[in-house]
């Protein structure tokens, strides 16, 4: 299994009120600078917090939800920093209860 770090934050802070697609763009820019291939992703209403495990932080946050979800801490914990209100964890997967980290509910 392999460790996923998070912040969680309702749609409308993250993506209308905050300036991400800077951040993206840097980090992106930076990656590929260093030939370090992208660990970091933005998922619209994720999956892993319907299970019962994540009840508690699912109700915390507003809904719709969007999650950016890492295999590098520091960059989660510096998102965290930077972005203040929003909810930082950290899941193991694959699992029983969550078989794709990276699973979205939204329907396109």
């Amino acid at each position: 299994m392999t460790t996923y770090y998070y912040i969680l934050a309702s749609q409308h802070f993250l993506l209308d009120e905050e300036p991400l697609d800077e951040v993206f763009r840097e980090r992106t820019r930076n990656y590929k600078e260093t030939n370090k291939k992208i660990d970091f992703w933005l998922i619209r209403q994720p999956a892993f917090i319907e299970i019962l495990e994540f009840a508690e932080i699912k109700s915390k946050c507003p809904q719709p939800s969007v999650a950016i979800i890492s295999l590098n801490s520091e960059f989660i914990t510096w998102l965290k920093l930077r972005l203040e209100y929003v909810i930082k964890g950290e899941f193991e997967a694959p699992s029983g209860s969550i078989p794709n980290p990276l699973a979205s509910l939204e329907t396109v």
